[in-house]
C-alpha cells in the first residue's frame, strides 16, 4: 500500500534494490511494473528503454538533472530516503517537478514518516511509501497537517501575502 494523490492505494510497482553482490550492469531487472535505481537505468539504458511500465529512484546524493533528457520515458520517479533526517530528496524533488517540469508521479520511499509527507508535498511529491513498521492510514493524515503555507513552493508559486488581499488595497 502507498499514498498517492491523498489516497491509500493498492501499489503494484516493485523497488528494485541491488543486493550485496549485484551490479548495475548485470542485475536481472524483474517484468512487469518495476522501479530501478538510476545506476541500473543508465547501466542497461539500451534494454530499458523499451519497457513501457518504467520508473527509476534516486539516492540522496545523485542529481536530478542525469533525468533531464529521459524524463518522459518514466511513468514513475521514486526519490529514496535512507534516513529521517536526510533532507536532501526535497531538493531533488523540487528540481524535478519546478526546473525539469516533471509532471508524473514523483514518490518518497525509504524512511517516510508522517511529519515528514506535508513538506514532502509541498517540494512536488505526490505519492509515498511509508514506513513498513507505520501504519498508512495514520501517515495519510500527515498531509493535512496544515491549512495554510506562507512560503512558495512547488505546489503553491505565490507566498502567502501574495495571495491574500488587504482592505484598502487593489
Amino acid at each position: 500500500m502507498i499514498i498517492k494523490n491523498k489516497t491509500v492505494v493498492n501499489d503494484d510497482w516493485y523497488v528494485l534494490r541491488l543486493g550485496e553482490n549485484d551490479t548495475p550492469e548485470t542485475v536481472q531487472v524483474p517484468t512487469g511494473k518495476i522501479i530501478v535505481p538510476l545506476q541500473v537505468w543508465q547501466a542497461q539504458r539500451d534494454t530499458l528503454q523499451a519497457r513501457a511500465q518504467l520508473g527509476v529512484w534516486l539516492g540522496s546524493a545523485e542529481r536530478a538533472e542525469d533525468l533531464q533528457h529521459d524524463l518522459g520515458r518514466f511513468a514513475v520517479i521514486a526519490v529514496d530516503f535512507p534516513k529521517f533526517a536526510d533532507g536532501r530528496g526535497y531538493s531533488i524533488a523540487y528540481h524535478l517537478r519546478v526546473r525539469l517540469g516533471y509532471q508524473g508521479e514523483l514518490r518518497a520511499i525509504g524512511d517516510v514518516l508522517r511529519d515528514q509527507m506535508f513538506y514532502m508535498q509541498r517540494a512536488g511529491f505526490d505519492a509515498f511509501a511509508p514506513r513498513a513498521d507505520k501504519d498508512i492510514h495514520e501517515a495519510l493524515k500527515g498531509l493535512s497537517d496544515f491549512s495554510v503555507t506562507y512560503q512558495a513552493s512547488a505546489d503553491e508559486a505565490q507566498p502567502l501575502f501574495r495571495r491574500v488581499s488587504r482592505r484598502g488595497q487593489p
